[in-house]
C-alpha cells in the first residue's frame, strides 16, 4: 500500500508539471498556431523563477512567504509569455516557419536557462549550491489538517497549491473552449481563419493572445517543475525538456481536450515512474519504461487517425501561416 500511495504521490507531481505545459499548447494550438517551443517556454517560466526568488531570498533578512510566491509566479507568467510573444511576432507577422520557430525558441529557452542557471549557482556559493527555501515550502505546502487523514489524506491533499489549480485551469480551458464565445471564435480562427476573418473575428488579435497567454500557462509549468519537483534548486541536467516534450505529447494524447489533460498526465507519471517500484529491472528495463508515454501517445495518435472522427483531430489550420490577401 506505502508503495502505490508513494506511486500515485510521484504521478501526480510529476503529472502536474507537463499538465501544465499541455494545457498551455492546447489554448496556442487551438488557435491554428503550432509551438514546439514549450520546453524552451518551460525553461524560461523556470529559471526566471529562480532568480526573482533568489534575488529577494538574498537581500531580505525574513523574506515574506508571500511576496515570495507573488515575485516567482509574475517572473515565471511574465518571461513565459514574453517567449510566446516573440514565438508570435515571428509566426503571425513575420509568417516564419512554425515549426524552425518553435524548435529554434525551445534551444534558445534552454541556453538562457542553463547560463543564468551556472550564474545563479556560482553566486549563491558553487554548483548545486542555489537554493530558495522560503519560495520552495510555499509551493510544497500541502491543506492544512486534510493532507493528515490517513490514506485519502495522502492520496488526495498532501499537494501544494499548484496541483489543484492546474486542475481547476484545465476545467475552466475546457469549458471556455466549447461553451464561452470567446472560445468558440478562437476554435473558428484554428479550423479556417479566413472564414473567421470574413465573420468579423480579429484574427490577428486571437492568435496573439492565444500563443502568449498559452506560453504564459506553460512557463508555470518550469515554476512547479523548479519549485516543487527539484524543491527549490537548479540542475542543468535536461529535466525540463524532457518534460516539456511530454507535455507536447500529452496534447495529442488528449487529442486537443484540455480535460482529457486531467486523468492523461497522471498517467503519463504513473508509466514513466512504474520502473522505480518494480523491483530486478535492469538499467535497460527502466529505460524501456520510460517510453512507455510515448509508445501510448503512438497508438493513441494512430486509433484516431484511423476513427477518423473530426471532433478527435487537430485544428484543420494548425502549423499554417495565415495570409489576409489570400481569403
Amino acid at each position: 500500500m506505502d508503495q502505490f500511495i508513494s506511486l500515485f504521490q510521484a504521478a501526480v507531481v510529476f503529472g502536474t508539471v507537463i499538465m501544465f505545459g499541455c494545457v498551455g499548447e492546447i489554448c496556442t494550438e487551438k488557435a491554428g498556431i503550432l509551438n514546439l517551443g514549450v520546453p524552451g517556454i518551460m525553461y524560461l517560466g523556470g529559471i526566471s523563477s529562480l532568480a526573482g526568488a533568489f534575488f529577494y531570498e538574498s537581500n531580505a533578512e525574513d523574506p515574506n512567504k508571500f511576496i515570495c510566491l507573488l515575485i516567482s509566479f509574475a517572473c515565471a507568467f511574465i518571461a513565459a509569455a514574453l517567449g510566446g510573444l516573440l514565438f508570435g511576432f515571428l509566426t503571425i507577422t513575420l509568417k516564419a516557419n512554425q515549426n524552425v520557430t518553435g524548435l529554434t525558441l525551445t534551444i534558445f529557452g534552454s541556453g538562457i536557462a542553463n547560463f543564468f542557471g551556472g550564474t545563479l549557482n556560482k553566486m549563491a556559493g558553487g554548483v548545486g549550491q542555489i537554493s530558495v527555501p522560503a519560495t520552495s515550502s510555499v509551493y510544497r505546502a500541502s491543506i492544512p489538517g486534510l493532507s493528515g487523514l490517513g490514506f485519502v489524506g495522502k492520496i488526495f491533499f498532501s499537494y501544494g497549491f499548484m496541483v489543484y489549480m492546474i486542475i481547476i485551469l484545465a476545467l475552466f480551458m475546457q469549458y471556455f473552449l466549447s461553451k464561452s464565445r470567446k472560445g468558440l471564435n478562437l476554435r473558428a480562427i484554428g479550423e479556417s481563419p479566413a472564414t473567421a476573418d470574413a465573420a468579423g473575428i480579429n484574427v490577428t488579435l486571437y492568435k496573439y493572445l492565444a500563443v502568449t497567454i498559452g506560453a504564459g500557462i506553460s512557463g508555470l509549468g518550469g515554476l512547479f517543475y523548479v519549485m516543487d519537483y527539484t524543491k527549490g534548486t537548479w540542475a542543468n541536467d535536461g529535466g525540463i525538456e524532457k518534460l516539456g516534450w511530454l507535455a507536447v505529447a500529452l496534447v495529442i494524447f488528449t487529442t486537443w481536450r484540455p480535460k482529457n489533460a486531467i486523468w492523461g498526465a497522471y498517467l503519463f507519471g504513473i508509466l514513466y515512474w512504474m520502473y522505480f517500484y518494480i523491483a530486478g529491472l535492469n538499467r535497460s528495463s527502466q529505460e524501456l519504461f520510460k517510453m512507455l508515454p510515448y509508445l501510448v501517445t503512438l497508438v493513441v495518435l494512430v486509433f484516431t487517425s484511423l476513427r477518423k472522427k473530426r471532433e478527435q483531430q487537430p485544428p484543420a489550420s494548425l502549423g499554417e501561416a495565415y495570409f489576409r490577401e489570400e481569403r
